[in-house]
C-alpha cells in the first residue's frame, strides 16, 4: 500500500507541471503503474489489476474490478478455515493443560502469543524469500493456524481480571511484557529465517542447484 501511494504521489506531482493536453496519456500511465505496484508477491498470477476511475483515451468506460467474493478461491478459503480450526483447538488444549489461576500472571496466554509471533516471523521469511511462490501455505499457516492460535481478546481479558483483583503491577507487566517479548520473538524469528536463507544460498552455490520442495509450495 505504501509503494502504491508513493507512486501515485510522484505521478501526480509530475503531472502538475505538464500541459493538460496529455491528460489521457497520463491516466493510462497511472493505471499501469498502480497495476504493477499491486501485482507484487506470490499471488501475482491470481490477483486482478486495480484501476482508478476515469474514462479510457477512446472514450470507453474504464473497466472495474470483479466483486471481492468472486475473486476468492475456494481452496484458499478452505485452507484458512482448516488452519483456524487447528490453531484454535491447539490454543484451547494448551489452556486446559496449563490453566492459570485467577490473580496470577497468565503465563499460558503469554507463551502462546510470544511463540506465535516467533513462528509467524519465521514462516514469512520462508514463504516470501526461501520457498517458491505458494498458494496455500500462508493462508493455512499464517492466516488460519497462527491467526487462531494467538489471541488478543484473552490477553485483554486476563489483564482486566488482574486489574479487577488489584494486581496492577502484574497487569502492567502482562501488557508491556507481552509487547516487548513479542517484538523480541519476531526479531529472533526473522534472524533465524535470514540465517536459513543465507545457508541455503551457500548450499545452492556449492552444489549448483536449488533444493526441491513438495507439492505444498507449488
Amino acid at each position: 500500500m505504501a509503494v502504491g501511494q508513493w507512486i501515485t504521489m510522484r505521478i501526480f506531482g509530475e503531472a502538475c507541471g505538464r500541459s493538460s493536453g496529455d491528460s489521457a496519456h497520463r491516466s493510462v500511465s497511472v493505471r499501469r503503474l498502480l497495476m504493477r505496484a499491486n501485482e507484487s508477491g506470490p499471488e501475482r498470477e491470481s490477483r486482478e489489476p486495480t484501476y482508478i476511475s476515469g474514462p479510457e483515451p477512446g472514450g470507453d468506460p474504464a473497466p472495474t474490478r470483479e466483486p471481492f467474493r468472486s475473486r476468492l478461491r475456494k481452496g484458499v478459503l478452505a485452507a484458512v478455515a482448516l488452519g483456524g480450526v487447528l490453531g484454535g483447538s491447539a490454543r484451547y488444549v494448551l489452556g486446559l493443560m496449563f490453566p492459570t489461576p485467577r490473580g496470577t500472571f497468565p503465563l499460558t496466554t503469554f507463551a502462546i502469543n510470544v511463540s506465535g509471533a516467533f513462528l509467524l516471523a519465521l514462516l514469512l521469511v520462508y514463504v516470501l524469500e526461501i520457498w517458491p511462490p505458494t498458494r496455500y501455505v500462508r493462508p493455512f499457516a499464517g492466516v488460519g493456524f497462527l491467526g487462531a492460535f494467538t489471541t488478543f481478546s484473552t490477553w485483554m481479558v486476563d489483564t482486566d481480571h488482574l486489574l479487577g483483583h488489584g494486581h496492577y503491577a502484574v497487569a502492567a507487566f502482562n501488557v508491556f511484557g507481552s509487547l516487548f517479548a513479542g517484538l523480541a520473538a519476531t526479531v529472533l524469528g526473522l534472524a533465524i529465517g535470514r540465517m536459513a536463507l543465507a545457508r541455503r544460498g551457500r548450499l545452492t552455490t556449492r552444489h549448483g542447484r536449488a533444493h526441491r520442495y513438495g507439492w505444498w509450495v507449488r
